[in-house]
């Protein structure tokens, strides 16, 4: 066992520092720019080291383990813990999530730099609404149409505004808020504002 890996022990209790799992342990470097050192690490079960390399095989509900551990004072944990849930977004609870999480300016750039996900957002196809504009995350839009809004028991009007959208990993989807609930609203039944 080399000196990262007893000192991430030692921090973490040997438990995986995003999921608290004893079970299949190793150092994880945070890219993109990871130096090996103890600061720029997390120690995570193989579980959560697969779900973050790739992509294709996450299960959102393992990472609901990030309610608890993005709390942490570790700056690389609080790391990791944002960009899972801003990978997982479009879930929904992840987006409240993040709306709790407080990171350091310093922290939330460091967060920020991993370009893995913003590339994926840039090749894809752009999100369009009802009339073949192109929205952007920030964007106003008026529904064009009454949405049942299953789980939350009420319907949103036709002609609501919604502010300042966010994207999602879906181009026919957006989020936004409507009656103070973040919900996730199909672009074709939206009019830019």
């Amino acid at each position: 066992m080399n000196s990262t890996e007893q000192a991430l022990r030692e921090r973490s209790d040997s438990k995986c520092e995003l999921c608290a799992s004893g079970q299949d342990l190793g150092v994880y470097q945070i890219p993109p720019d990871s130096d090996g050192s103890v600061d720029q690490s997390i120690l995570v079960c193989k579980t959560c080291q697969e779900q973050i390399e790739n992509p294709d095989k996450i299960d959102p509900n393992h990472w609901r383990c990030l309610n608890d551990s993005m709390w942490t004072p570790v700056p690389a944990v609080q790391v990791m813990a944002w960009r899972m849930l801003n990978r997982l977004k479009a879930e929904g609870w992840p987006q409240d999530l993040l709306d709790m999480l407080y990171l350091e300016d310093d922290v939330k750039a460091w967060a920020e730099a991993d370009k893995g996900d913003d590339k994926e957002e840039n090749d894809s196809e752009p999100t369009l609404d009802s009339n073949g504009s192109v929205l952007k995350a920030g964007d106003s839009v008026t529904l064009i149409k009454d949405l049942v809004v299953k789980g939350a028991n009420f319907t949103a009007k036709r002609g609501t505004l919604v502010k300042n959208i966010s994207l999602t990993s879906n181009p026919k989807h957006i989020e936004g808020r409507v009656n103070g609930t973040r919900i996730v609203l199909v672009s074709a039944f939206l009019k830019k504002a």
